[in-house]
């Protein structure tokens, strides 16, 4: 995408509703962390076994609505960025839990939320596409500085070992590199397919690569009403919906919006763990909520504001 465009769609009339979209995906994505802490504390569910229900769930929800709304040939031209892009959103997921795994929440967190606005801002100043300035710097510090206050309080590495610190790290920046390359990209495939078939195609393709990481472990099948109603929910709501509204926010927002916005969903996760289970937010976790919403904001006005050939 050429910088003019991107110039384009900061100044496009639906840049402050694409914002909203974005946040709210990274909402719905918040929500299912809580849903996800559920399922592990209370039925013993493994966390690649979450990730692949939660893209079959919302991979079927998806294709009962869109399946018959996709446009095969377009689809067919551009059959390999869809699957390069699905494969990344599985991967950075599965990246992100194996981080976890190895060297407990907070870090990896930090890490595949933190670097990905970074990322996508360098690469955007590399291709013109960006242009750095007081504000983009004041909000790039504002939501990362943010959610460093929100997240650290739940704790370090834990007992980590030097290897399992190594390799929880390395699979923490994978993640973090995974979902800036899926961020770059999944604009363009949302223009070309529409918002809601692009979500479904990335979805099967997500599903499809899960799927085959269970080939290397059993696969834990849901029993019983509570952990079903769980599944269905991640599917439907924190897979197909959260990535139908990010799909068509990413459309229309510059990757480094799309990125910063969806820091929403640390602080949904937080202040949902506090409402529902009892957890008691800090002051630093308070600080970093009105941080990162400040920076939001911040955006929001930046987005809105008119580009320099506009006012000439």
């Amino acid at each position: 995408m050429t910088a003019s465009r991107y110039a384009t769609l900061a100044a496009a009339p639906y840049s402050g509703v694409a914002l909203i979209a974005a946040c709210s995906a990274g909402f719905l994505w918040g929500t299912g962390a809580l849903v996800v802490n559920i399922l592990i504390a209370r039925y013993g569910f493994a966390p690649g076994d979450i990730s692949f229900w939660r893209f079959a769930v919302g991979a079927i929800f998806l294709c009962l609505i869109f399946g018959t709304r996709i446009h095969l040939p377009t689809l067919r031209t551009l059959l390999l960025p869809v699957v390069l892009a699905g494969a990344t959103m599985a991967g950075y997921v599965l990246c992100w839990f194996l981080g976890i795994e190895r060297i407990g929440a907070a870090i990896p967190t930090l890490i595949a939320l933190c670097l990905p606005p970074v990322f996508s801002t360098l690469i955007a100043l590399v291709r013109g596409q960006e242009r750095l300035d007081l504000s983009l710097a004041v909000i790039l510090t504002a939501a990362l500085g943010g959610t460093v206050l929100i997240v650290a309080r739940h704790g370090g590495m834990g007992e980590a070992g030097q290897a399992d610190l190594i390799i929880g790290l390395l699979c923490s920046v994978a993640s973090a590199l995974l979902y800036t390359g899926f961020t770059l990209v999944s604009g363009r495939l949302s223009s070309a397919l529409g918002a809601g078939q692009a979500a479904t195609c990335l979805t099967v393709v997500a599903a499809l690569v899960m799927g085959l990481t269970t080939l290397a472990r059993p696969l834990q099948w849901p029993s019983g009403i509570p952990p079903q109603a769980w599944f269905l929910y991640l599917g439907v709501v924190t897979a197909a919906l959260a990535l139908l509204v990010f799909s068509w926010g990413a459309a229309r927002l510059t990757p480094t919006a799309l990125t910063v916005a969806t820091l929403i969903e640390p602080l949904t996760a937080v202040v949902l763990s506090a409402l529902l289970l009892g957890e008691r937010l800090g002051a630093s976790q308070w600080a970093g909520g009105v941080l990162l919403l400040l920076s939001i904001w911040g955006l929001g006005r930046r987005l809105s504001r008119p580009t320099p050939s506009e006012q000439t």
